[in-house]
């Protein structure tokens, strides 16, 4: 798994970033389809740093599901609390207007 190395700073301004977000993408128990894939990918494309929330009963699919997620997306786990999980991947050319990191 790709892992972006951040440090403890950078970790922590992300996290207050994200801390306003809400969730752009629910996953509920019917698990990871294409469109919830392609739904990230864009989010993370426009966005960079995205709240999702993992509406799944136990621990353990939360936290397969992220590392399913981050894998394919080629995303950082920023922090996971509960349910939701803040994800970041920089984009090459930031959008201004829509990326959350450069507001």
């Amino acid at each position: 798994m790709h892992i972006m190395s951040l440090s403890n700073e950078q970790k922590k301004r992300y996290r207050s970033i994200g801390h306003g977000l809400s969730p752009i993408v629910t996953i509920a128990s019917n698990g990871i389809s294409e469109n919830v894939i392609a739904e990230i990918d864009r989010a993370l494309n426009d966005h960079e740093l995205i709240k999702i929330k993992l509406v799944l009963e136990d621990k353990a699919s939360r936290k397969e599901a992220v590392a399913e997620i981050s894998q394919q997306m080629n995303a950082t786990v920023i922090q996971e609390i509960g349910k939701v999980v803040l994800l970041l991947r920089q984009a090459k050319q930031p959008n201004k207007k829509l990326s959350n990191l450069l507001r």
